[in-house]
């Protein structure tokens, strides 16, 4: 397959957004029920949120699943997906640990868990690894592989 063509595939936008649906709902799950075992603690990012917002936690939870069911998987169809190696599933990881580093470089110190949730402990770290993995999983599994545009009769 020539270059060019590689480049014009891209994945579509309706299967990123319904996985990033289900991905962000799994996710949340998780903070609310998984992770008090590994951490002793939820992940309340609503919360988090909310308060850093000025508003309360169903701001901090529209903000969440807005992150999730739109910017994300946009940027993640839009610019990253020609760029990530791999099949569907590990370029999706991919965006997932990018997602966490982001998380814990930038939004863990601005709403003061400290840099990759120092102020939390190691589990916190972990517990959000494991989360933002298995969102970047099942985004990228449910978008799946890139589509080919139209071709007209004359460049077949």
């Amino acid at each position: 397959m020539m270059m060019n063509q590689l480049k014009s595939m891209k994945p579509q936008v309706t299967k990123a957004v319904v996985g990033g649906l289900v991905g962000t709902v799994v996710m949340t799950l998780m903070m609310y029920f998984v992770a008090p075992k590994m951490t002793g603690r939820t992940m309340d990012i609503a919360s988090e949120l909310g308060q850093m917002m000025g508003g309360s936690w169903a701001a901090g939870m529209a903000a969440h699943f807005f992150n999730g069911v739109v910017i994300f998987p946009a940027i993640y169809v839009f610019v990253l997906f020609q760029y990530l190696p791999g099949a569907p599933l590990l370029r999706g990881a991919i965006w997932g640990v990018l997602l966490w580093l982001a998380a814990q470089m930038v939004l863990m110190p601005m709403i003061g868990n400290g840099f990759f949730s120092s102020n939390l402990g190691p589990p916190s770290a972990v517990a959000s690894l494991v989360s933002h993995l298995v969102y970047g999983g099942i985004l990228g599994s449910m978008t799946g592989s890139p589509t080919s545009p139209p071709q007209s009769p004359s460049t077949r």
